[in-house]
């Protein structure tokens, strides 16, 4: 069993900047796939980041590409979403999620999932 904790969110202006991490219990961290998505009161879960085991495959949504970048480091089994250029439609709580298989995918057909971290951004 992998368990996802997220840490790094809060409350930021708009135009600012936060960085979430995701620290993982597996010992097998490097053949996860790591994904980051968001989910707004009322909305469906979203997609936002999502890492290959090495690190060498990113993939973004379309409304945060440019301003968010995704990394790992494989030695601190953690991901990280650092998130810039903070607007108030960016608010939502933000899930950490993991694949087993190692595919890399946009869908929220991951295996693992984090409790979640709130990220609130004010006008």
């Amino acid at each position: 069993q992998v368990q996802l904790v997220e840490s790094g969110g809060g409350l930021v202006q708009a135009g600012g900047s936060v960085r979430l991490s995701c620290a993982s219990s597996g010992r097998t961290f490097s053949r996860y796939a790591m994904g980051w998505f968001r989910q707004a009161p009322g909305k469906e879960r979203q997609f936002v980041a999502a890492i290959s085991g090495t690190g060498g495959s990113t993939y973004y949504g379309d409304s945060v590409k440019g301003r968010f970048t995704i990394s790992r480091d494989n030695a601190k089994n953690t991901v990280y979403l650092q998130m810039n250029s903070l607007t108030p439609e960016d608010t939502a709580v933000y899930y950490c999620a993991a694949r087993g298989d190692g595919v890399v995918l946009t869908t929220t057909t991951y295996h693992y999932w984090g409790q979640g971290t709130q990220v609130t951004v004010s006008s």
